[in-house]
């Protein structure tokens, strides 16, 4: 009596399945591995774009193609930086300008969260509050100043409320966006389970449109910059709008470039501090990003 023939194993499965492929003519897939890019060579591939700039800067200064009348050299810059910390003025204009910008994008930032909240998950919300909002979104918040000028006067409350308009609805439309993406099997599968309506939005729709929610942030601090900016071109007495407007009145280019960096170096900063905040709240999406470049 012979035994019987003994199952092909896993293997043996697989090897055949590829032969045949090759003789289908089917080419066979290959997965491409890309090993993880040390942080120090990556943060030195971040940098060669500013140190190029600068170095162009330095040397069309040096040259006289840029003279100072039109742009002050980057010495000059760091004499001016050093000027200003040293009067106390820097520090004194960037905390009434960093007041100003974070205050506003609290305002802002909450308020487009409560929206896009109650429009995004709310079919009412919606209905009575989206078309409203998206009208309102259409206005240019620069076209908003002599209105707040009539309004709160020259005072903080314009520049912060002004700040607030602009950061609202990049908050909303990404928030609102997300909210409806939402899972709507899993929403009915907690509803099941006897969880009210906000319950639903705090343990399941705000943790599902999380990137959405990070997307719209960093929006809003983006354009709390650009807002501030402009916010302070409103008499100002205080903060970086008020030095930049003091070194036009006396041609210093130097202190002119110094605002323009800070601005700028605020804007990096705050998408910074996004990114930070993506690494802490969303892990999975840098392992994700990572194993597909």
């Amino acid at each position: 009596m012979s035994e019987p023939a003994a199952a092909p194993t896993a293997g043996e499965d697989a090897d055949r399945g590829t032969g045949a492929a090759r003789a289908a003519g089917l080419v066979e897939p290959r997965t491409r591995l890309q090993a993880p890019r040390p942080r120090a060579l990556a943060f030195t591939l971040r940098t060669l774009g500013p140190l190029a700039l600068l170095g162009g800067w330095a040397l069309a200064s040096a040259t006289g193609a840029l003279t100072q009348d039109v742009l002050a050299s980057p010495a000059q810059v760091a004499e001016a930086v050093g000027e200003l910390w040293g009067n106390g003025q820097l520090a004194d204009a960037l905390t009434v300008s960093l007041t100003r910008a974070g205050l506003g994008l609290l305002i802002g930032a909450t308020t487009g969260l409560v929206l896009g909240v109650v429009t995004g998950f709310f079919r009412l919300g919606e209905e009575l509050l989206d078309s409203a909002v998206q009208v309102l979104r259409t206005v240019p918040f620069l076209a908003l100043v002599p209105l707040f000028m009539v309004w709160f006067g020259i005072t903080e409350t314009a520049k912060v409320a002004l700040i607030g308009v602009a950061t609202t609805f990049p908050m909303y439309v990404s928030t609102s966006g997300g909210v409806r993406n939402t899972d709507r099997k899993l929403i009915e599968a907690m509803r099941s389970f006897g969880l009210g309506r906000w319950a639903i939005v705090r343990t399941v729709v705000l943790p599902g449109a999380l990137p959405a929610l990070l997307s719209g942030l960093r929006l809003s601090m983006t354009l709390s910059v650009i807002a501030l900016i402009a916010a302070e071109e409103i008499n100002s007495t205080e903060g970086i709008g008020y030095l930049m407007a003091q070194a036009q009145n006396y041609s210093r280019t130097d202190i002119l470039a110094v605002c323009i960096l800070i601005y700028g170096l605020l804007g990096l900063t705050a998408d910074g501090v996004v990114r930070l905040l993506e690494r802490v709240l969303m892990p999975w999406r840098k392992a994700t990003q990572g194993a597909a470049r």
